[in-house]
């Protein structure tokens, strides 16, 4: 098993870095259209579908997604003249914002089932804005991008050390029972670490570093909500991963259930906070 998680992340490597480096934007918002339909037919399975529908799913949500490429390139940046902060991509981040901030607490609280259309109205909420954001968040550089998925990678690898280490107050026991408390504190120190790290390599002044620290713990907190909530999912649905599409690993959907609540979060950020400033 080992072995196949491994030689399955090196060809991951193999296959991102090149596409987050070299793709013009315009093919990388296909690409990562792409991913996100394959994320949209695992979607399906969560909601009971199986083979003709959970495949209508996946390609028209990546279809959805290239379309939304193809009509405004600007907003993408594909574009010499860049427009990210339009009317609808802040009203797609805020609907994801708010769904994982003020929604998702009380979901996990009531555990509430995933079905029928109100499920696929979810699945848009979960899927393209992750979508959008991992297209948008490019303009700002390719490693920019790279460093906000290593705030979630951090993040995962912090919690699963330290609650090897001290893991003994449960988290969530009927969602995740492999979560604990200790994890999840050390997932904000790990953070706040690589967070203080870049702010002094890059010279990072955005805001006052107590706010800097806070909002890295907030990001962090963000980060374990979408965890849990794609935990939530399986177990109602029954199933361990989303799929096997990536042996060793599950599925897309298991790789960026993280992503999912913070890459839209950060967007929102970075548009209403900094791309005002410019």
């Amino acid at each position: 098993m080992l072995r196949t998680r491994v030689i399955t992340a090196l060809v991951l490597v193999a296959l991102l870095l090149p596409a987050l480096f070299y793709l013009p934007q315009s093919y990388w918002a296909f690409a990562v259209a792409a991913f996100i339909g394959i994320g949209a037919w695992e979607w399906g399975a969560l909601l009971g579908w199986r083979n003709t529908p959970r495949l209508l799913l996946g390609v028209i949500t990546a279809l959805i997604c290239a379309a939304v490429s193809l009509l405004d390139p600007e907003a993408i940046g594909a574009t010499a003249v860049i427009s990210p902060a339009k009317e609808w991509v802040l009203a797609i981040y805020g609907v994801a914002a708010l769904f994982w901030c003020l929604v998702m607490p009380l979901w996990l609280q009531k555990k509430w089932p995933l079905v029928g259309f109100g499920g696929l109205l979810v699945g848009a909420v979960v899927l393209i804005p992750t979508w959008l954001a991992m297209v948008q968040l490019r303009i700002l550089g390719p490693g920019v991008l790279l460093g906000i998925f290593a705030v979630v990678w951090m993040a995962d690898v912090a919690a699963y050390f330290s609650g090897k280490a001290f893991g003994k107050h449960k988290l969530a026991p009927s969602i995740s029972p492999g979560k604990t408390w200790e994890g999840a504190i050390g997932a904000g120190v790990g953070v706040i670490i690589y967070g203080l790290v870049l702010r002094h390599i890059f010279a990072l002044e955005l805001m006052s570093l107590p706010l800097w620290v806070l909002a890295l713990i907030g990001l962090t907190a963000v980060s374990i909500i979408g965890d849990l909530y794609e935990s939530l999912l399986k177990r109602k649905a029954g199933i361990k991963d989303s799929s096997n599409i990536l042996p060793g690993h599950g599925g897309v959907l298991d790789r960026i259930d993280s992503l999912t609540s913070t890459l839209p979060v950060v967007a929102l950020f970075w548009l209403l906070v900094i791309q005002s400033r410019l």
